[in-house]
C-alpha cells in the first residue's frame, strides 16, 4: 500500500508499503532503480515482506515530480537520467532516513536494513557511509558511481555493507570494482560470472535468474545475521 513520509527538512513524499503476516524480523527500506518506484520495486518490497521485514519504498523523485514510474525501454532509461540528475543526495539520504525511521517503527523498534538496485545500489553505499544507526545494515547491487563518487576523501562505511556486481556490466568496470575492494577491504564484494546490468531484475532483458538467485541468498544471509 502507499503512505506518505515527512523528510526532517519538512518535504513529504509518497512511499511503497509491505509488510509481513506475522511479527516482523526488522525493516527493510528498499532503494529504487533511476525509474522510481515502479513494479519491479514494488515486487521486491513484497518479496521482503515474504521474507518477514517491513519494507519501505521512498520515491525519491517526489522533489521533482511525484507519482515516477517508468519501464526498461531506452525511453524510460532517459527519462530516468533527467530525474535523477535533478534530485541531489543529500536530500535522497533525507528521504532514505525518514523511510528507515518509519520501518523501525512498524518493525517496533527492531532493526532496519537497507537494499537498492542501479542507483539505489549507490544509495545503499552512501547511506552506510552516512546514516550508519539510522539504518543498521545495506546491500548495494550494481550501483554505478561508487569508485568515483565514494571513495576518494570519503569514510569507511561506518553500517555493515555488502555489495553485488555483474562481470559483463556495460556502466561499472571491473576496475571500478577493484577499487572499491581495495578501498574497503572489509566490505564483502560479490562479482557474477557473465551477468550484466540489471541481472536482478525480471523486466530486464538482462535478468540472470542464476546469478538473481545467489545474489538474494547471500543478502538474505546477511540480513538475517546484522537486521534479525
Amino acid at each position: 500500500m502507499e503512505i506518505r513520509l515527512t523528510a526532517a527538512d519538512g518535504h513529504t513524499f509518497d512511499a511503497y508499503l509491505a509488510e509481513p503476516d506475522g511479527a516482523p524480523r526488522g525493516a527493510i527500506v528498499v532503494i529504487q532503480e533511476i525509474f522510481g518506484v515502479n513494479s519491479h520495486i514494488r515486487e521486491v518490497a513484497d518479496g521482503y515482506a515474504a521474507a518477514g521485514y517491513v519494507a519501505v519504498a521512498p520515491a525519491l523523485y517526489d522533489r521533482v515530480e511525484a507519482r515516477v514510474d517508468l519501464g526498461y525501454q531506452q525511453a524510460d532509461i532517459d527519462s530516468g537520467l533527467q530525474y535523477r540528475a535533478k534530485v541531489a543526495l543529500d536530500d535522497t539520504l533525507a528521504d532514505i532516513a525518514a523511510a528507515a525511521t518509519e520501518g523501525r517503527a512498524r518493525a517496533a523498534g527492531g532493526k532496519v536494513g537497507a537494499v537498492g538496485y542501479c542507483w539505489g545500489g549507490f544509495l545503499a553505499a552512501a547511506t552506510a557511509q552516512r546514516l550508519a544507526g539510522t539504518v543498521d545494515a545495506a546491500v548495494g547491487y550494481y550501483g554505478g558511481g561508487i569508485a568515483a563518487g565514494l571513495l576518494e576523501g570519503q569514510p569507511v562505511p561506518a553500517a555493515p555493507l555488502q555489495l553485488h556486481f555483474a562481470e559483463n556490466d556495460h556502466a561499472i568496470p571491473l576496475t571500478d570494482v577493484d577499487k572499491v575492494r581495495q578501498a574497503w577491504p572489509s566490505v564483502p564484494v560479490f562479482v557474477y560470472p557473465g551477468a550484466q546490468h540489471g541481472f536482478n531484475c525480471d523486466q530486464r532483458a538482462t535478468y540472470q535468474a542464476q546469478a538473481a538467485r545467489v545474489a538474494l541468498s547471500r543478502t538474505l544471509r546477511f540480513f538475517a545475521d546484522q537486521v534479525g
